[in-house]
């Protein structure tokens, strides 16, 4: 059996709930081969983080060359660099190797509100990694940074998403809640918006849930569904694990649940 392949590039999560382990968790449970490349070292939970260490722009480089030299992946997801010189080296990279349905997860703040990227950073992620992206996810707080827009209305998403998405030349999926509506969320592709509804669910386990719809976005297009299937197959993956209200700590993310009942979500993700 030939396996499609996913590569994430993020940062380490040594709880295991969001960065690299929620991504290669969920890129496994949604039927991919998945690969990982180090942008930094994290000490953190889901109450917060605690130290953060960066790979240097040599050796993530040398991670991304081993990669594409020998097994080169069908999808890339980038979510946490918090640097303009990593950001150069992935965009550098990616470029050279051709690489194709890549997913940027802007990895701004951590949900426990703990900053995961350099203010200078965010200006070298519009240059350098939107451009080459079949599509960003944003949160509306990101979102806003983006656009430099106050978003506080379904409209004004509609408006930020065709910001970032004409000046970048790339698909946006405006990620919802942050008290704007009940988690809709927005995909605006080839000058058009396309709403994708999602039902609020009260659970306070939410530590990686970008990590964890980004990286099935990702393996979604890895099998070749289209960007609109690949984000409604993942939001119905999400939301199906949030649902579950499994917990296995104080904050735990949807990975942990998701993970826990793999043989059912498994059989859903084929």
């Amino acid at each position: 059996m030939i396996l499609k392949t996913a590569l994430t590039i993020a940062g380490s999560d040594c709880s295991g709930g969001a960065g690299i382990q929620a991504d290669l968790k969920t890129m496994t449970m949604n039927g991919v081969y998945a690969m990982s490349a180090i942008t930094a070292l994290t000490a953190q939970n889901t109450t917060g983080v605690r130290a953060i260490q960066e790979s240097t722009p040599e050796f993530l480089k040398q991670q991304l060359d081993a990669i594409f030299e020998d097994i080169f992946p069908d999808a890339v997801k980038i979510g946490m660099v918090a640097s303009g010189e990593l950001i150069r080296v992935i965009g550098e990279r990616l470029r050279f190797y051709g690489a194709k349905n890549i997913v940027v997860d802007p990895v701004m703040v951590a949900t426990s509100g703990s900053a995961l990227m350099k203010t200078d950073a965010v200006q070298t992620l519009m240059e350098e990694l939107l451009p080459i992206a079949a599509v960003v996810t944003p949160n509306i707080p990101e979102a806003q940074i983006l656009s430099g827009m106050t978003i506080e209305t379904k409209e004004d998403m509609v408006s930020a998403a065709k910001r970032i998405g004409d000046s970048c030349r790339c698909a946006v999926l405006v990620k919802g809640g942050h008290s704007v509506n009940d988690a809709n969320d927005l995909l605006y592709a080839d000058g058009a918006a396309l709403w994708f509804e999602g039902k609020r669910i009260q659970n306070p386990n939410t530590h990686g849930t970008g990590c964890t719809l980004s990286s099935a976005i990702a393996a979604n297009l890895a099998k070749g569904f289209s960007l609109a299937d690949s984000v409604a197959r993942s939001k119905d993956y999400i939301s199906g694990a949030l649902a579950a209200m499994l917990n296995l700590g104080r904050g735990a993310g949807p990975m942990h649940h998701a993970f826990a009942l793999q043989g059912e979500y498994a059989k859903e993700a084929e």
